[in-house]
Parts: C-alpha cells; sequence; structure tokens
C-alpha cells in the first residue's frame, strides 16, 4: 500500500509512505509513482487523538500513543 500526503506535521510536506508486505514501511520526500488510485483521505491529529475521514472506509476515531499535530491531506494507492 502506497499513501501520498501533503499536509503539515509529517517530515516532509509532501511525502510518500510505502507499506510492504512483511509490515514494514519507509517513507520518501515528493510523490514517488507508479500511482493507482484507491481513495482520498484527511487525517487530524490532535494530542493522542485522530480522526480520519476517509472516502472509502468513512469516518473513524483513533487513539495513538504518542502526542502530535497534523492536518493531513492524502491519496491512498495499490503498490
Amino acid at each position: 500500500m502506497k499513501f501520498i500526503e501533503f499536509g503539515i506535521g509529517n517530515t516532509w510536506l509532501i511525502r510518500t509512505e510505502t507499506e510492504l508486505e512483511d509490515g514494514s514501511e519507509y517513507e520518501e520526500k515528493g510523490i514517488k509513482g507508479p500511482i493507482h488510485f484507491q481513495s482520498i483521505y484527511i487525517r487530524i491529529w490532535i494530542n493522542k487523538n485522530v480522526l480520519i475521514i476517509d472516502l472509502k472506509e468513512g469516518i473513524k476515531l483513533e487513539k495513538k500513543d504518542r502526542n502530535e499535530f497534523k492536518f493531513i491531506f492524502g491519496i491512498t494507492s495499490s503498490t
């Protein structure tokens, strides 16, 4: 799975995060293709609460272990 994200709170303003089948992941600066569109999402992370609004999966509220502030617009792509 690949996530192309635009916004504040990540290492770079625009990044591509790739999750591999073994569960590991890595991120790269900018947009890395190819892109096989699956969904669009918005992630708002305040302290330990994350609100995710996803075109495919709907609205979710998650709790995380670390405090962060992020406002991200993203695209989900298959690898």
